[in-house]
């Protein structure tokens, strides 16, 4: 096997808990986003765009969805026979086997397929975040810094930075502490989840944290503190784009919605980093002769009998006749059938409003009304 300079290593093994009924019966990463894409799909843009043609896909919950989106990697063009796409489920080994215990855990257990390919360093994400970045000004900038670990860090408020790992940082960027969702945070640079290693240095250290029985396997509480105890050279790279984790059916909902503004924060359409997608199989939408489409993004193979405003509608939807949909979001394949009336509301995949039914949001409290995948609302 050819040696790489760089391979990826994406964990997409996640529940996603805190999206409720959306990952009920299927991993986080595979949720689908804007419509056409799912989460997973920006991470593996990234990589395209980045010149990185071979990635690990680590895989651990509901993976069966998730397997067969990614197939051979051929829509993301990663298919190539020197590298391309892998998918690294937990495996049983002479001694037995068992789930990967944490992100760190995860790698470590794949470090005969990183060996394959003798990287001089290896890059680490998460497939759960929505943002387009070019991996290689990281690289390059670790590799000026002749760091051991570099970590992608993005400035967030100081009222948020609890729910992040805080780096402090010297002049030179350098890491001198890193804070697990402190209290009291000291520093604004929340780290993206997005590590490059020199793989030497990675392989040392998980071979370290596998071995300590105190630790709990992740990144984040044991690999980084590790190193910087033993005063490895550990940076922080600072990324000023759009970055958003769309771990909370809030967050998920109103990164969407954003996208329907004149101007949004994060911008579908732009040519120079296309999010590349496996959901090209359907013919054009159809916009019946009735029908109302204000301010909306709809997505391919759908059919819009009723009115749509302010929402997006995905591949594969219904909308019959004298359905209203309005701020919402309709997942592939969801049926909103005629007469009903959905307002402020994520449906899930091949879920069905059914006639007649108010499948409704609050206005005064703002809640959003979530119905999971193939699951069914009918009017009281």
């Amino acid at each position: 096997m050819r040696k790489k300079e760089c391979i990826a290593m994406l964990l997409a093994g996640g529940q996603g808990s805190r999206l409720g009924a959306l990952t009920r019966k299927t991993a986080k990463p595979v949720v689908a986003f804007g419509g056409k894409y799912r989460i997973i799909d920006f991470s593996l843009s990234n990589c395209v765009h980045s010149n990185i043609d071979t990635v690990g896909v680590l895989t651990q919950y509901k993976p069966l969805v998730l397997n067969a989106y990614l197939a051979n990697g051929s829509a993301w063009d990663l298919d190539s026979p020197d590298g391309g796409m892998h998918i690294l489920p937990p495996f049983e080994t002479e001694v037995g086997g068992e789930w990967y215990k944490g992100t760190a855990d995860a790698i470590y257990h794949n470090i005969d397929f990183i060996e394959q390919y003798d990287p001089t360093h290896v890059l680490i994400l998460s497939g759960d975040h929505i943002y387009k970045m070019d991996y290689n000004e990281m690289l390059q900038f670790h590799i000026e810094k002749e760091a051991a670990m570099t970590v992608a860090v993005i400035d967030v408020d100081i009222k948020d930075a609890h729910r992040f790992g805080i780096m402090s940082v010297d002049d030179n960027m350098q890491v001198v502490k890193f804070s697990e969702k402190p209290k009291n945070p000291d520093s604004t640079l929340a780290s993206m989840g997005i590590y490059i290693f020199r793989w030497d240095v990675l392989k040392k250290v998980l071979l370290e944290d596998h071995d300590d029985p105190n630790s709990s396997k992740d990144f984040g509480k044991d690999v980084i503190p590790r190193l910087i105890s033993q005063e490895q050279r550990v940076f922080a790279h600072r990324f000023d784009g759009y970055w958003q984790d769309v771990g909370t059916i809030e967050s998920y909902y109103e990164a969407q919605m954003n996208l329907l503004e004149a101007e949004p924060a994060f911008n579908l359409f732009d040519d120079d980093m296309r999010v590349f997608s496996n959901s090209n199989v359907f013919p054009p939408h159809y916009i019946g002769k009735n029908a109302t489409v204000e301010r909306s993004i709809i997505c391919n193979g759908s059919t819009i009998l009723g009115i749509v405003k302010n929402s997006i509608v995905g591949t594969d939807v219904s909308v019959g006749e004298g359905a209203l949909v309005e701020e919402s979001i309709l997942l592939p394949g969801a049926v909103v059938e005629e007469n009903a009336r959905v307002i402020r509301a994520i449906v899930g995949e091949e879920a069905v409003i059914e006639k007649n039914a108010c499948f409704c949001g609050g206005n005064k409290d703002h809640k959003i009304a979530l119905i999971g995948d193939k699951e069914h609302f009918v009017s009281a």
